[in-house]
């Protein structure tokens, strides 16, 4: 099964997720871990990436989209794949649609996240990630079974530099005008699944499931 998780930062992405991954046995796809392990396994895209990074530049649509094209030919992609935080652009999904078409393969479902702006402030002033295999925890609303440990690989949890309310702010600001648009792209190719992600999270859980039925 091929998936999406889709939403504002904050939205419950990376933690519905992990939900996917376990019960499909299919592997998570962050760009921001690929564009890491690209590098850190000096491929040619990976290489590619790190030229503009080190010059304090942002990664081009064509090189992210060649490290994406690598990972997806990887053998645990065979049963499938849930992509996180990508595509962001209109450009980056068209790109990413092609990419597939040329592959053989589609998206099944896009899951995008409804969640009110402050909701989210709230949220992340709360959350705690792990910064080994990237699972996400709130203190609050989904704490770790031990406090600031992680439940999946037992690393010390912490929190985002980036996670404070005049950066998440902004973050949201440049969420609805970049990526917001993609909601239309994506009900035109018919794998458009809302859920309110305002919910408990058991319950958010529950519909993300029934919407893959």
């Amino acid at each position: 099964m091929n998936l999406m998780v889709f939403g504002a930062p904050g939205a419950g992405k990376g933690t519905q997720a992990k939900f996917l991954t376990e019960r499909y046995n299919i592997p998570q796809i962050s760009t921001g871990d690929i564009l890491r392990a690209a590098i850190a396994d000096e491929t040619a895209m990976g290489m590619e990436a790190k030229k503009y990074m080190d010059a304090g530049k942002l990664v081009p649509d064509s090189t992210i989209i060649g490290i994406i094209q690598d990972r997806l030919a990887q053998d645990d992609c065979a049963n499938g794949f849930v992509l996180d935080g990508f595509p962001r652009t209109l450009k980056q999904a068209q790109a990413l649609q092609k990419l597939l078409d040329d592959s053989g393969k589609k998206l099944d479902k896009v899951l995008s996240f409804d969640v009110p702006d402050s909701q989210i402030i709230e949220r992340i002033a709360g959350r705690r990630v792990c910064p080994k295999c990237g699972a996400s925890f709130h203190v609050q609303f989904n704490p770790p079974k031990k406090e600031d440990v992680c439940d999946y690989c037992g690393d010390a949890l912490i929190i985002r530099k980036d996670d404070n309310v005049d950066t998440v702010k902004n973050r949201l600001e440049a969420y609805h005008a970049q990526t917001a648009p993609l909601i239309d792209f994506y009900k035109d190719l018919g794998i458009f699944a809302p859920i309110d992600g305002a919910q408990e999270l058991h319950l958010v859980t529950k519909d993300m499931f029934e919407a893959l039925v």
